[in-house]
């Protein structure tokens, strides 16, 4: 999970982990991710590291959000 003693900022970490959880086909397409809530507890972390993992998923891609109901895992690309 989570290792305080890495040079790895912590919202790089949990972005890391749903990052491979998304493309593992864990949270497949359409499926909603956790809330930035369930992921701070889950993952020992603050809302605000939690916000920043969650938004660069959807910067980059992985996710998408709908106002009022959550993230969700989007549509991916084959991997190489």
């Amino acid at each position: 999970m989570i290792d305080p003693t890495s040079e790895v900022p912590r919202w790089r970490q949990a972005h890391a982990i749903l990052a491979d959880r998304i493309r593992a086909g864990e949270y497949p397409p359409g499926e909603r991710v956790p809330s930035v809530v369930a992921l701070s507890e889950e993952l020992g972390i603050s809302i605000p590291t939690a916000q920043k993992a969650l938004r660069q998923l959807r910067e980059d891609g992985l996710t998408y959000t709908v106002p009022g109901f959550g993230s969700y895992a989007a549509d991916q690309p084959p991997t190489a």
